[in-house]
Order: structure tokens, then C-alpha cells, then sequence
């Protein structure tokens, strides 16, 4: 009985175990397959994964980003922290042996296959540091003839007393990135570097508020006028705007402005009533001298008026009767007296209030036909009292192709040149039917390198005097204000004399006798190379005009032919000599001897 009692507890406590290992599984089962629907169940999961992400793995080989660590405000800086046999600047292509790329670790198979290194040392630093690692790679043959690589590290001290003990590298080779300016951080970093780029002080701030509390303009303002009620406005000038056609334009103070616009005209109607073709429209103008309206007015002056006839010849009034020269319209086929071009020209002083204004009229006819005016516009600011005033140069130091010669006139006190650019050695511009002794003439200045041809035809019709028609035709030729001098260098110095060369003349007759009017002018101007022959420079060495003249008799030609071309032209001749490759002489040895060098043989 003792026996059968302890098998059925044996068996009992066998079953029980069956029992809760079955239970076990099926709940494994259950809990993996079935009530995924179950709220409690899914955020269950849901927490477990989130508790699974969010906990490093201890298999992971990955660390955490280090913030750069900012730059030490004083001591000792940081050394590199990358060591020499770590970089590897032959490797390109990552994953992937490079041939020949001793220091790529991937090439540990590849080796042996070699035949040199390309890159044979690499160091940690720039070689201006005084310590530095260098890791050296060389490769040698082994008695399979196969290559073995061998390498080694070592520490290189720099011998230079002016080597650079440390560096500020954090991190390697790279330097720890700025901060960018965001909409948090702008004005701490304006605050911080503001006074270093523009010099913010206290003394730059009251010179600013002078400035801006000054009575006079400052660049780029528009200036202010006044009428006789105190009624302020702007100074506008004509000038086109999207189509020819004028519209007013504001003047703004130190911007030279030049405009070319037209107006439709119904004579009838417009010569004496339209506005824009009267004179007092544009002499009529009251500045101020600032910007505030307690300043000093500053009346336009009426500095000259011109003439203009229906040939295009012009004259200058010179008995002060220019106000009187209003539009008129005679006998409906002409309104004379029209404004055509206007100049004015504004002096400031350095506190920029202006001080003067004058400006200059050139009135001409506008015929029946004509439906279009062509009006020209132009205003020029001049410093008073500025001291030198900057001219445009031609090239720094010789000539530059298409650039303008250096002209100026030879006085007891040196050299002296005219600010006007127009004021300079020019030619004639070649037009239809363009006659010598009717003006106005239009003129090209002379361009270095340029060679150029033109002319005019002369035109007589009764027998003149010949002196007068010759003077005429050679200051025709020869232009306005005709220098004597010019630059021998594009940079030119009016305190050097000797730089500038005299304009030499000849005059080639064809007979011996008889009336002589110059034909044609030719500007020869012979040039060389002047300097290195890698950047040589262009100087004027000699310039010459040549003049041909008629002998002939005046009635002969004014008789014999009513049309005679007058010629004027320019060349530029080279005369730089040909490099020649210099060779240096051969060494001489002056070696002495002792004297008791051969003894005891001598």
C-alpha cells in the first residue's frame, strides 16, 4: 500500500507539471496571435517599443554627436587630435582599394600587387608647425617577388624659429563652425561685430548727426527751389522717359546728368505759347543753397546765348541782349529764337551748399516741316575752390587702345591742360554734303591705335580773299582750341615737362608759287614698346601733322571747280625694334698663381 501511495503522488505531481507547461504555451501563443484589437493591449506594445527605442542598444557602435567645444579665451591652444597614419589623402573612393594608395586600409589583399606608393608620407599639420607626426609608407620585394608594405610614424621637428607652436584645430582638420546669424541671435552678433566692421564709436556717432544736421546736400538729394511767394519745389530737367518723348526729371545733387528728348510742335500753335521752347523757362529758377528753407537763395544766371541759323552756323551774343530773344513766328513757315540746348552749371562748396548756378542757351529756328523738336539737357556740379580737379587719364602708364591722347599747351609756367575732355586733339566726322566754311562742325577725338579718314568739301562761289579762306580751312582742320603738346605717356604728370612732346609742323607745297590753302592734315604718331617684354607699355615718341597745300590761284579754283575735297586723317606707325634674346658673355677666370707654386721644378 506504502508502494501504490507513492506512484499516484508521483504520477499527481507529473500531471500538475504537464499541466502548467500547456497553460504557459497556449498564453505564449495567445498573447503573440490573438487580441491585438485589445486597447490595453496594443498600448502595451506600444510602450514597450517606445521604452526599446529609446534605450541604447549595447551592441551599437555608435556614438553620440560631441558638441565642438568653443575656443579658449586665453592660454595654451589646442593641438591636433588626428594622428598621421589615420589620414589618408590618395583615398578617393570610399569602400574601394585605390592603386597604388599605400595608406588605404582597404588594400591590405592588394598590396602585393603594387608597384610604388603614390603618396609616400603624410603629415598630421601644415609644415609651418614645430612639432608634427609624418607617417611614411614604402614598399620592398620579397624573395616571391611580391611587394610588402612597410610603414612607420614618426615625430618631425621643424628647425624654422618662426614655426607655429600650436593651433586652434578641435576636431582634426576642421575648425568648429560659426554661429549663423538667426531672428534669435542677430542683435547679440550685430552688437558684437557692428563697432569692428564700421567703426561705431562715440565720435563716429556725433560726426554722423553733424552731418545729417548740416544746412548743406548731401549725394543723391534733389534740390530744392523757391518761387517769389515762398512756395518750394524740385529742379526737374527734361530727359526721356520710356519713349523719346520729355518728361520732367529730377536733379539730384553731385549726379552729372546729360539727356537727349524731342517734343511734337504744331508751330501755329506752340511757338509763342508752349513753355518748354522759351528761355525764361529755363533762367527763371531760384536754388536753395540747402536743403532748409532758411537758407541763402541762389539765382540761375544767364552765363551765355547762341545762335543758331537754318544752315547750322552759330554766333554768340555778346551785347547782353539774350533776354529779349523770345519765340516768334515769322511769316508762318518758321518759329526762331526756340531753346535747343541748355547747360547749367552748379558750383558747391565743400559743406555741399550750392553757391552758384549759371547756365547756357543755344537758341535755333524750327521750320514748318519739322513736327519733332530735338531738345538736349545737360547739368554739370563743380566744386568751388576743390583744389586739383580729376581728369580721365589714358592708361597707367602707357596707352590704352581706343583711349584719347593727352593733350594740354606749353606755358612759362609748364604745362597746362583743359578739364574739358572735347578740348583735345580731334578730326573731323565725315557727313553728307558737309561744307568747310559752314559750322557748326562735328568732331571724333583722336584714339590711340585707331587710325581714322575723314573730311569736308569746300565751297566757293565768288572769288575770295585767299589769306582768309586759308586760315579758315586750317582752323577747321585743325579744330577748337588746338594743342601744342601731347602726353608721351597715358598717365600724365603736368609737373614733368620733358614727358610731353611738341606737336611738329610741315607744310608740303606743290609749287613754288601762287595762293596756298591747305588740302588735307595727317597726324603721323610713331609709337614703340616701352618696359619688360612681358608687360610692355605704349609711349608717343614723336607726333608730326602734316599739311599739302594748292598752289594754285584762288580764281582758279573757285572758277574752275565749285567743289574741292579737304581731307584730314590720323596714323599710328610702330617703331619698337625687334627683341632680341641677349646672351651673357663667357666668364673670365683672374687666377694668380704663388710664385714658388712649381718648386723646386721652376
Amino acid at each position: 500500500m506504502a508502494v501504490l501511495a507513492a506512484v499516484h503522488s508521483t504520477l499527481k505531481f507529473l500531471w500538475l507539471f504537464l499541466s502548467i507547461t500547456v497553460v504557459a504555451s497556449n498564453q505564449k501563443t495567445t498573447s503573440g496571435v490573438f487580441n491585438t484589437s485589445d486597447p490595453n493591449f496594443s498600448h502595451a506594445i506600444t510602450n514597450n517599443y517606445t521604452e526599446f527605442e529609446s534605450t541604447p542598444s549595447p551592441s551599437s557602435t555608435e556614438s553620440p554627436p560631441v558638441a565642438a567645444e568653443p575656443l579658449p579665451v586665453s592660454g595654451r591652444l589646442l593641438t591636433a587630435k588626428t594622428s598621421a597614419d589615420r589620414l589618408c589623402p590618395c583615398d578617393e573612393v570610399l569602400g574601394v582599394c585605390d592603386t597604388n594608395c599605400c595608406c588605404d586600409r582597404e588594400c591590405e589583399g592588394e598590396v602585393v600587387l603594387f608597384t610604388s606608393c603614390s603618396l609616400g608620407s603624410v603629415r598630421s599639420g601644415s609644415q609651418q608647425l614645430c612639432n608634427q607626426e609624418a607617417a611614411y609608407y614604402t614598399l620592398r620585394t620579397n624573395v616571391n617577388g611580391y611587394s610588402e608594405l612597410q610603414s612607420e610614424v614618426q615625430k618631425e621637428d621643424n628647425s624654422n624659429i618662426f614655426c607655429i607652436q600650436s593651433q586652434n584645430r578641435v576636431d582634426g582638420l576642421s575648425h568648429p563652425s560659426p554661429a549663423l546669424p538667426t531672428d534669435t541671435n542677430f542683435d547679440l552678433l550685430f552688437k558684437l561685430f557692428a563697432p569692428f566692421l564700421w567703426r561705431m564709436g562715440n565720435l563716429d556717432q556725433a560726426v554722423l548727426a553733424e552731418v545729417q544736421a548740416s544746412l548743406g546736400y548731401q549725394y543723391g538729394d534733389l534740390l530744392v527751389t523757391t518761387d517769389s511767394s515762398g512756395q518750394r519745389g524740385m529742379f526737374y530737367l527734361p530727359a526721356p522717359g520710356v519713349t523719346p518723348d520729355c518728361v520732367n526729371s529730377p536733379i539730384a545733387f553731385l549726379k552729372n546728368q546729360s539727356s537727349r528728348c524731342s517734343r511734337r510742335v504744331v508751330l501755329k500753335q506752340d511757338c509763342s505759347s508752349l513753355s518748354a521752347l522759351s528761355m525764361d523757362t529755363y533762367t527763371n529758377i531760384q536754388l536753395l543753397a540747402g536743403k532748409n528753407a532758411d537758407t541763402a537763395v541762389v539765382p540761375v544766371k544767364l552765363a551765355s546765348v547762341i545762335l543758331e541759323s537754318i544752315e547750322g552756323t552759330q554766333s554768340e551774343l555778346t551785347d547782353g541782349g539774350g533776354e529779349n530773344h523770345i519765340p516768334v513766328l515769322l511769316n508762318s513757315s518758321f518759329c526762331s529764337n526756340v531753346v535747343v540746348q541748355v547747360f547749367y552749371v552748379l558750383k558747391y562748396n565743400p559743406a555741399g551748399a550750392v553757391v552758384n548756378a549759371s547756365v547756357s542757351l543755344v537758341l535755333g529756328p524750327i521750320p514748318e516741316a519739322a513736327q519733332l523738336l530735338e531738345q538736349q539737357f545737360q547739368v554739370q556740379f563743380i566744386q568751388e575752390d576743390g583744389g586739383e580737379v580729376a581728369v580721365h587719364r589714358s592708361g597707367n602708364p602707357g596707352y590704352v587702345v581706343g583711349l584719347p591722347l593727352v593733350t594740354g599747351k606749353r606755358t612759362t609756367d609748364g604745362i597746362t591742360r583743359s578739364i574739358n575732355p572735347k578740348n583735345t586733339l580731334s578730326l573731323l566726322v565725315s557727313a553728307q554734303n558737309q561744307d568747310c566754311l559752314l559750322g557748326p562742325h562735328q568732331r571724333s577725338p583722336v584714339l590711340f591705335g585707331l587710325e581714322s579718314t575723314s573730311g569736308c568739301t569746300l565751297r566757293l562761289d565768288d572769288i575770295a580773299n585767299c589769306s582768309l579762306v586759308s586760315q579758315l580751312l586750317l582752323d577747321v582742320l585743325r579744330g577748337p582750341n588746338y594743342p601744342q603738346d601731347v602726353s608721351s605717356f597715358g598717365n600724365y604728370s603736368l609737373d614733368s615737362p620733358l614727358d610731353w612732346l611738341q606737336i611738329k609742323t610741315d607744310i608740303i607745297p606743290t609749287e613754288a608759287q601762287g595762293c596756298s590753302i591747305p588740302l588735307s592734315l595727317h597726324l603721323d604718331i610713331e609709337w614703340t614698346k616701352y618696359g619688360s617684354l612681358g608687360n610692355p607699355q605704349a609711349q608717343i615718341v614723336s607726333i608730326k601733322e602734316v599739311i599739302q597745300t594748292n598752289t594754285s590761284s584762288l580764281d582758279l579754283l573757285s572758277g574752275g571747280s565749285a567743289i574741292y575735297p579737304i581731307r584730314s586723317s590720323v596714323s599710328f606707325i610702330p617703331v619698337s625694334a625687334a627683341a632680341v634674346p641677349g646672351l651673357r658673355a663667357t666668364p673670365t677666370f683672374n687666377a694668380k698663381l704663388p710664385f714658388d707654386f712649381f718648386y723646386p721644378f721652376v
